[in-house]
């Protein structure tokens, strides 16, 4: 297994199709279905800025995930302190892929990430209705610390 950064958008677009499929799945009213050349443009801007980092899991030499990442920093204001954190926007494993550990060893490297940077706290969200993403995550020792709820107005 290797694990490396890329700015390589077209790349990143294609092992995004894995994470969009699972969103589209679980909320079709929210998410749209997947868009290659759409998507392709959006990460080709986002992939540039500095504070962002795409991570690349290939095994054999074949791509089976991607992470997209980013370096957060948030200003004291007059309600809470100011902390710096390494967000986890996506992480995704090919659905072939799954159960065979590179999960982990994905996580094992954003730990590392975050170590390199001197951040102290990983951060990310997952749709309530994952329960794949629920348990990898616990069983990766994250803690829920907040919830977002919502109600739908006629």
């Amino acid at each position: 297994m290797n694990i490396y950064q890329t700015k390589d958008y077209e790349k990143i677009a294609v092992l995004n199709e894995a994470v969009q499929k699972v969103h589209v799945e679980a909320y079709p009213d929210y998410f749209k279905e997947y868009q290659y050349e759409a998507i392709k443009e959006f990460f080709k801007k986002v992939i540039e800025e500095t504070h962002h980092i795409f991570l690349i899991l290939e095994d054999e030499g074949v791509a089976v995930g991607y992470a997209w990442i980013e370096k957060k920093h948030y200003p004291e204001n007059l309600f809470k302190k100011a902390y710096s954190s390494l967000l986890v926007h996506q992480l995704s494993i090919d659905a072939n892929a799954r159960r065979k550990g590179y999960g982990s060893f994905f996580m094992k490297e954003i730990i590392c990430l975050a170590k390199k940077y001197n951040l102290h706290k990983i951060e990310l969200d997952y749709w309530r209705d994952n329960k794949m993403a629920k348990d990898f995550y616990q069983k990766q020792g994250f803690t829920i610390f907040r919830e977002y709820v919502y109600k739908e107005i006629d």
